[in-house]
């Protein structure tokens, strides 16, 4: 049986006009070496994403997938074709858009709930303390975090760091999450589990997420789509596939299926002909 969706310029066979969330039309990127010479990184990159999908992106290192997710986050820009969340044009950061990163990116003079309060104190400028204490507790609360509130970043597990940078993230509420291999330094246990508690939390208050990745077993556990990546330079859209599993997931469930061991062979196959 065969999930991939068919590829065109400008669309999907997936996509639908009433799910375009966030649209990426022809986008290409490119860098100028100090030479002056010019190379394509992202090749005519077309995609649209609904408000409440989940989408990994997989593709050999140098494909560009963390520079794509860097224009939708609005740190960088394209050189031509353009990115619209609903409707307008991605320029800049945003509070919509919240980034997780692999590295944590906590600051290690602020304890855990004081790096969270950083997000909440920077969008929600006008809440009362009390409010956003309440908030803070409650994201604490829903990554288990709450008794390691008062710790510094370097008193507690990579796990644990991962997990203030998802809550430190979600608390602004954004529409779209972007998470760049948010489980890439963790170990195998550890990463099993956080997979698990980050889709839990993602089925009871979805929004649209993309997640760049190496694991295609974690591809197919937590998305609803996978992208795959040409190599770069000049990296395009190779296929897309559809993961046919509802939500909510049971891991061990849907790996005994015949239809994980299709999808799997599938991503597996596109990686090791682009190897």
């Amino acid at each position: 049986m065969n999930y991939t969706a068919s590829i065109t310029r400008n669309r999907t066979a997936f996509d639908d006009p009433q799910n375009d969330f966030l649209v990426i039309n022809n986008l290409v990127k490119s860098f100028t070496n100090p030479e002056g010479r010019e190379t394509v990184i992202l090749d005519d990159i077309s995609l649209t994403i609904g408000e409440k999908e989940y989408i990994s992106v997989i593709g050999h290192s140098g494909c560009g997938k963390s520079t794509l997710l860097k224009i939708i986050a609005g740190l960088d820009r394209p050189t031509s074709g353009r990115v619209t969340l609903e409707g307008k044009e991605i320029r800049k950061p945003g509070a919509e858009r919240m980034m997780v990163f692999q590295n944590y990116a906590l600051l290690p003079w602020l304890t855990v709930k004081d790096n969270i309060r950083l997000a909440v104190d920077q969008v929600f400028k006008s809440a009362s303390r009390a409010d956003k204490i309440s908030s803070i507790n409650q994201h604490l609360a829903m990554v288990n975090l709450t008794e390691a509130a008062d710790k510094y970043p370097d008193e507690i597990s990579g796990g644990m760091k991962q997990r203030v940078g998802i809550a430190r993230a979600l608390i602004t509420r954004p529409k779209m999450l972007l998470m760049d291999e948010p489980f890439g330094a963790l170990d195998a246990l550890t990463k099993r589990k956080l997979q698990a508690q980050v889709l839990k939390i993602w089925e009871s208050h979805r929004q649209a997420v993309m997640m760049i990745t190496h694991d295609v077993d974690e591809a197919i556990y937590m998305s609803d789509r996978i992208i795959l990546l040409t190599n770069g330079p000049q990296a395009k859209i190779g296929q897309i596939i559809k993961v046919p599993f509802a939500h909510p997931r049971d891991r061990h469930a849907i790996q005994a299926s015949k239809e994980y061991a299709e999808i799997r062979n599938q991503a597996l196959d596109f990686l090791e002909r682009y190897q």
